[in-house]
C-alpha cells in the first residue's frame, strides 16, 4: 500500500522534467558545416633537354709541397720572408751563422795549396831521378820511390779539393733559398735558436697554389665512358671537370682530367681520379673539400619539377599529384640532378600532370583540394625553345581558376 504514492510521485517528477529536456534540445547549436578543401598552388612539369651531370665530393691538393729544413747546424740568425705570402724560386728565406763554415773553407783551401806545392816538388824530384836513371846515377829503387811520392802528392791534392768542395757546400747551406714558387707557411723556428744539431730541423713549408689539383673518387662507369670517348688523361680532349666551393653558386672553376688510378677498388667499384685547375685568384686552397661535377650525356625531353615540391618519407622521395576531381595522390618518384632550383624526375611523373608546390602541408593524400591557380599549357614551340642548360627558378604566375 505504501509503494503506490511513491510511484505517483515519480511520475509527477518525470512529467515536470520532460518539458525542460525538450526546451533545452530546441536551443542546441546547429551541426558544423563541412570543412572547405584546402587551397594549394599547382604546376605542371617542365620538359627540356638537360645535360646529365655526375656530382662527387673532392679534396683540393697542391701540385708540389716542399719542407724547408736546415742542412747544417748553427744559430739561426735571420728570417728573410713574411709568413703566408707568395715567394718565388730563388728568394732568400733563412740565414744561419756562417763563421765556422767560412773558417773550415779557408782551412781546406790552405791544405789544398800545401798539397799542390807538395805535388810540384814530388813531380820535379821524379823528373830529376828519371834523368839520373838514364845516366845510371840512381838505382831503380830510387826511381820507384820518387814515382810513389809523386802519386801520393796527387792523391793529397784530390783529397784537399774534395774537402774544399764540402766546405763550400756547408757554407752555402747557411743561406736557405726557396726551391719552388708558392705560398710559404709560418716560421716554425724563431731567429736566435740552434738548428740542425743532430737533425735536419724543419723551418717552414712551401706549397704551390697555381695550378692546383682536386682528387675525387668516381664510379667505374665514368671511367668506361671516358675510355670509350678517348677522354682519359693525356688524350687530345681530356674529360672536363668543374668544381665549386661551399660558398659558391654552381661550379665556376673549370679544369681537365690529368690522372686516373691504374686500378678500380673492387669493394666500392670506384676509381681515384685527379683534375688540374688554374688558380690565379687563389680561391682554391689545398685541403678544402669541394663539389665536383663531371658533365655527361644530354637527356632530351627531361621532366623537371620545383625542388621545393619534393617530400621525403620512409619510402623515399615523393610528389603530391592532383588528379581527377582534385583528389590528391602521393606519388613516389626517382630523382635526378638539380638544375637551377628545378629537379630532374627520372621516374614517377609524366608531362601534363599537376603537382602541388605550395600548400603541401595542408594537402592530404586521398582528399580533395582547391586549386588556387591553373598552370598554363606549354606549346610545342615553347618546349623547343627551352634553353638546354638553364632552367628558370621563377614560380608560375597564378591565373584565375577555371570555373
Amino acid at each position: 500500500m505504501n509503494e503506490l504514492p511513491k510511484r505517483l510521485l515519480s511520475l509527477k517528477i518525470l512529467g515536470w522534467l520532460c518539458p525542460l529536456i525538450i526546451c533545452s534540445g530546441c536551443n542546441a547549436p546547429p551541426p558544423p558545416a563541412p570543412m572547405k578543401p584546402p587551397t594549394v598552388t599547382v604546376a605542371e612539369p617542365l620538359q627540356k633537354t638537360v645535360i646529365f651531370n655526375e656530382d662527387f665530393t673532392g679534396t683540393l691538393a697542391s701540385v708540389a709541397t716542399v719542407d724547408i729544413r736546415a742542412r747544417v747546424d748553427g744559430i739561426l740568425e735571420k728570417v728573410d720572408f713574411e709568413q703566408s705570402t707568395l715567394v718565388k724560386k730563388g728568394d732568400l728565406l733563412f740565414q744561419i751563422e756562417r763563421d765556422q763554415y767560412q773558417a773550415a773553407l779557408d782551412k781546406a783551401n790552405s791544405v789544398l795549396a800545401a798539397s799542390n806545392a807538395q805535388l810540384i816538388d814530388s813531380q820535379a824530384t821524379l823528373e830529376r831521378n828519371e834523368i839520373l836513371f838514364k845516366k845510371k846515377a840512381v838505382t831503380p829503387q830510387d826511381l820507384n820511390d820518387a814515382t810513389a811520392e809523386r802519386d801520393k802528392a796527387k792523391a793529397s791534392v784530390m783529397g784537399a779539393k774534395a774537402d774544399v768542395e764540402q766546405a763550400t757546400i756547408d757554407l752555402n747551406y747557411t743561406r736557405i733559398y726557396a726551391p719552388i714558387t708558392g705560398e710559404i707557411g709560418r716560421t716554425l723556428v724563431d731567429a736566435g735558436n740552434l738548428v740542425g744539431s743532430g737533425e735536419n730541423t724543419l723551418l717552414t713549408t712551401i706549397v704551390t697554389m697555381d695550378p692546383i689539383y682536386v682528387y675525387f673518387d668516381a664510379s667505374e662507369r665514368l671511367l668506361l665512358e671516358a675510355l670509350k670517348k678517348k677522354q682519359t688523361p693525356h688524350e687530345k680532349n681530356p674529360l672536363k671537370v668543374y668544381v665549386g666551393l661551399s660558398n659558391e653558386e654552381g661550379f665556376p672553376h673549370k679544369g681537365v682530367l690529368d690522372y686516373a688510378s691504374n686500378t678500380v677498388d673492387p669493394g666500392t667499384g670506384t676509381i681515384q681520379l685527379r683534375a688540374i685547375f688554374e688558380n690565379k685568384k687563389g680561391l682554391l686552397y689545398p685541403g678544402v673539400y669541394v663539389r665536383v661535377r663531371v658533365p655527361g650525356n644530354p637527356i632530351p625531353n627531361a621532366v623537371l619539377v620545383h625542388d621545393v615540391a619534393i617530400g621525403t618519407d620512409l619510402a623515399g622521395k615523393y610528389l603530391l599529384i592532383v588528379g581527377k576531381d582534385n583528389i590528391v595522390e602521393k606519388r613516389q618518384v626517382e630523382l635526378g640532378q638539380l638544375e637551377n632550383n628545378m629537379r630532374v624526375i627520372l621516374k614517377g611523373v609524366k608531362p601534363g600532370e599537376k603537382y602541388i608546390y605550395e600548400g603541401i602541408q595542408r594537402a592530404r593524400p586521398g582528399r580533395p583540394v582547391t586549386i588556387k591557380n591553373e598552370p598554363p599549357k606549354q606549346t610545342n614551340s615553347q618546349k623547343q625553345t627551352q634553353p638546354k642548360t638553364q632552367t628558370s627558378n621563377k614560380k608560375p604566375k597564378p591565373v584565375p581558376a577555371s570555373k
